[in-house]
């Protein structure tokens, strides 16, 4: 800064030019944020990267609203819309067609056919042990208070056989 011309205001303008100005706090401009932030630049509108970006993409989006309302930009959206119908129906397989025959019913002997075993696998399994009812209802007791707990104690004599698979 050169000389004053006034030197009698020399001290005012000194003092004045001296002192850091420090911008006031702004409201971010995006919609749903609005947050205040102290911009770091004259022309910054937005409180960060995200709401700047966020903000990009709007813009983008809102002009190809606008395109799209124009005549122009209707025919190009139909050609692609037709040609995306042209790719889609040439990649389709084609379908089959009707068979006269009649349809084969699956009785439910057959379908439970696959689920039985061999008759050979059937012969190797052998039925377990019968064992008397009470035998069967009461294991915990002992037979009779003569028989004891050994092994092979009958429980009562003459009960019926009940088999358990």
């Amino acid at each position: 800064m050169g000389p004053p011309k006034s030197p009698t205001h020399h001290r005012k303008r000194q003092a004045a030019v001296g002192r850091k100005r420090r911008t006031r706090q702004r409201w971010c401009l995006l919609k749903g944020c609005e947050q205040r932030f102290s911009p770091r630049q004259a022309r910054q509108r937005y409180c960060g990267e995200r709401c700047q970006g966020a903000a990009r993409k709007w813009s983008r989006w809102k002009a190809q609203q606008r395109y799209r309302a124009t005549a122009v930009g209707q025919q190009k959206r139909n050609g692609q819309s037709r040609r995306y119908r042209e790719r889609a129906k040439a990649g389709k397989p084609p379908e089959p067609e009707a068979v006269n025959e009649a349809a084969r019913v699956i009785t439910p002997q057959d379908f439970f056919r696959a689920h039985l075993r061999p008759a050979g696998l059937l012969r190797a399994l052998r039925p377990p042990a019968a064992k008397s009812l009470a035998a069967f209802l009461l294991p915990g007791l002992p037979a009779s208070a003569a028989a004891g707990r050994r092994a092979g104690a009958a429980l009562e004599a003459g009960a019926p056989l009940i088999r358990t698979y």
